[in-house]
């Protein structure tokens, strides 16, 4: 079973306890401007109880396609299980528009539950990086470069655009994913739950004994990540909700209104015990 199919099974039986909230509106950055310093890299999908599900949008014409689907289908007041579930069956947009959904729903359920997850230690998913370590990123996510390098550890990034591969004197970027093998430690943006490499990419990984996955939209359920060998999953803890809202339609930064937070595989009560708290 794909990690979108148990991820899905879960917000069903979330369902079948509890009566959800439906949804209430899809939330879109600004149009991309070519050369300009854009922010609006996420989607927000909001339902009637407030609960926000973030999604990356910038894959292929996702966030063209997200426009003509907010304007032309009228997502208002629909059945937010339903739109989840396409995260599991959809294309790319369908995905995108699912997983925003399936990440609101999540966030209603953390609610209820009580569950709220402590904040992040810094902003490398607590890698702890030292002099020498081989550390892998996956995907390129300049404001964690620094980080990482200016300890002293080697860095190796594995990117699926071409343009960006080569050697960057602190650092290398490259296409081949086999790289990872030799990497104890790994970190990734979330964009692997919407691009569908994440059991590839997985694959190589499973020598690092340490494995972040982090981003805006790394607002889902985490069970099934900590199976395949993720141990840290960090998102956005939104706290503000109209202020965040505000900012994103505006394509401006969102931080003021949220908080990174970090959920250990250590430390996580678990879906079946958080269930049991509805």
């Amino acid at each position: 079973m794909s990690f979108a199919e148990e991820y899905i099974a879960q917000l069903e039986r979330f369902a079948a306890r509890s009566a959800l909230p439906r949804v209430r509106a899809l939330h879109l950055p600004p149009e991309v401007v070519p050369g300009a310093d854009n922010k609006g890299e996420f989607c927000a999908l909001e339902l009637e109880d407030g609960s926000l599900g973030l999604a990356f949008v910038l894959i292929g014409d996702t966030l063209a396609q997200l426009r003509a689907a907010r304007e032309g289908s009228g997502l208002a007041g629909a059945d937010a299980l339903a739109l989840a579930r396409r995260y599991a069956q959809g294309e790319a947009m369908a995905r995108t528009l699912g997983f925003a959904a399936a990440n609101a729903l999540t966030r209603c359920f953390f609610d209820r539950a009580a569950y709220l997850p402590g904040s992040s230690a810094d902003s490398i998913g607590q890698l702890d990086p030292q002099p020498g370590e081989r550390i892998g990123m996956i995907g390129l996510f300049p404001p964690l470069v620094e980080p990482i390098v200016a300890a002293g550890a080697e860095l190796v990034v594995v990117e699926l655009r071409p343009a960006l591969v080569g050697d960057r004197g602190r650092y290398r970027v490259t296409l081949d994913a086999s790289e990872l093998a030799s990497c104890g430690k790994v970190v990734s943006t979330s964009t692997l739950l919407l691009n569908d490499t994440l059991d590839a990419m997985l694959a190589h990984c499973r020598q690092a004994r340490w494995f972040s996955m982090i981003g805006p939209s790394a607002g889902c359920l985490p069970d099934a990540l900590f199976a395949r060998g993720v141990t840290l999953l960090g998102g956005s803890w939104v706290h503000n909700r109209q202020g965040f809202l505000d900012a994103l339609c505006r394509g401006e930064s969102t931080s003021r209104n949220t908080r990174k937070f970090a959920i250990a595989a250590a430390g996580y009560p678990g879906f079946e015990r958080l269930l049991e708290h509805l």
